[in-house]
């Protein structure tokens, strides 16, 4: 989590793996110690569907009601939006 003009952004994470071993290695690996879930259903993830996940990595940028806000922001683009948000 970090923090923009004293707001809180936080991070959850949907995997479409579909092996338990090579989930929870990557969440290991990568130091993701944020809300992680996973159906172990790959791309038949019903989450990966929801979203209209093709690729990997995805993101999405989502307001607290839930509605996408933006998607696959990395970068400048992403403080850039977010510094946006936060102004409001």
């Amino acid at each position: 989590m970090f923090k923009i003009a004293h707001q809180q952004v936080k991070y959850g994470y949907v995997s479409v793996d579909s092996e338990m071993d090579r989930w929870k290695g990557a969440l290991e690996k990568y130091e993701m110690t944020w809300p992680n879930v996973s159906g172990l259903k790959g791309w038949a993830s019903e989450a990966a569907a929801d979203y209209n996940v093709t690729f990997v990595p995805f993101n999405l940028l989502l307001d607290e009601q839930g509605n996408i806000i933006a998607k696959n922001l990395h970068g400048k683009a992403l403080q850039s939006k977010l510094a946006e948000l936060f102004r409001k």
